[in-house]
């Protein structure tokens, strides 16, 4: 005899919550912390308090003392106001003083930054797109020398570089400083992989089937996608040799090429020698003048250098 097949009755519907009844509750993640929300942490509150206080209090500082005579910063409180607001009479002494050799200084910084960190945005560019996107024999080589180029201090090749361009004839001269602000070694890994992530491969190849040569696959399709990565490198390089300081002091002589740091430092140090003019209120007021510009490109530029600094951040 067959005995009948059994099957498993369908699971009863469960039962609405009546009058009587509680709904049931999910648990709460533990620690009070619901998703999607940022979770908060104390610690990193109070350490980035401590970098805003870093970078801001300095800041006030100078726009503080910006507005003070000679006599009025040592009258009253370093951040705080002194009664005479004379912000507009040091900015007009400081572009008249010395037959206006500010202005100079603020040309000479101007030309090395156009020249330099033009010409260094402009070879990182190259150099990055052609190691990301072709192929070629001692690639691995090259990117070993572009890391380790990386870690090596600035200083540290100074004096070689000095000796080389005394050699040639051409210290004392802007050459000295433009030539090696050319030479970005971490420009060019910030566009290596920038163009790694951006440019798509299949794109570069459709548009070289359609008959494009490189030249115009480059500037057609490759560079408009790597606007934020040349914003992001060519704000580290302008913001580089608009502060280089040590370069132009082993190199130049002549007040005449200084840029901006070297002739802020040089007004510095009149008070140090038997009569010179003590005139810290104009130091003041020209390190105030000097960082404007690039605070400026900052805020104007930041969506495309943050984009140019997260790329390559995600893997897809």
């Amino acid at each position: 005899m067959s005995s009948p097949l059994t099957t498993a009755s369908p699971a009863a519907p469960a039962e609405p919550a009546g009058p009587g009844r509680r709904a049931p509750r999910l648990r709460r993640p533990r620690g009070g912390h619901q998703p999607g929300r940022p979770k908060r942490s104390v610690l990193l509150t109070v350490l980035a308090s401590l970098v805003v206080l870093y970078t801001v209090v300095p800041l006030i500082w100078l726009a503080v003392n910006a507005t003070k005579t000679q006599s009025g910063l040592a009258d009253s409180s370093g951040l705080w106001f002194a009664r005479d607001f004379a912000l507009w009479d040091n900015v007009r002494e400081t572009f008249t003083y010395d037959d206006g050799v500010f202005t100079r200084w603020l040309l000479n910084t101007l030309l090395y930054v156009v020249l330099g960190a033009g010409g260094a945005t402009l070879l990182a560019v190259l150099g990055g797109y052609a190691l990301a996107k072709f192929a070629f024999p001692g690639k691995r080589g090259i990117f070993a020398l572009v890391i380790g180029a990386v870690a090596v201090p600035g200083t540290a090749l100074a004096v070689p570089t000095f000796l080389m361009f005394s050699k040639m004839g051409l210290t004392d001269t802007p050459w000295a400083v433009i030539i090696p602000s050319l030479v970005s070694p971490f420009g060019l890994y910030l566009m290596w992989v920038f163009a790694t992530e951006a440019i798509p491969t299949e794109l570069l190849e459709a548009a070289r089937i359609d008959g494009a040569g490189e030249a115009r696959t480059f500037f057609r399709v490759a560079l408009p996608l790597l606007a934020p990565g040349i914003v992001t490198v060519l704000l580290f390089t302008t913001v580089a040799t608009w502060n280089n300081y040590f370069l132009p002091l082993i190199m130049l002589k002549d007040p005449d090429w200084y840029p901006l740091t070297l002739g802020l430092s040089a007004w510095n140090s009149q008070a140090e020698t038997i009569g010179g003019d003590v005139i810290f209120n104009l130091v003041i007021t020209g390190s105030l003048l000097t960082i404007l510009p690039l605070i400026a490109a900052f805020l104007l530029l930041q969506k495309y250098w943050q984009s140019g600094l997260s790329a390559g951040s995600v893997k897809e």
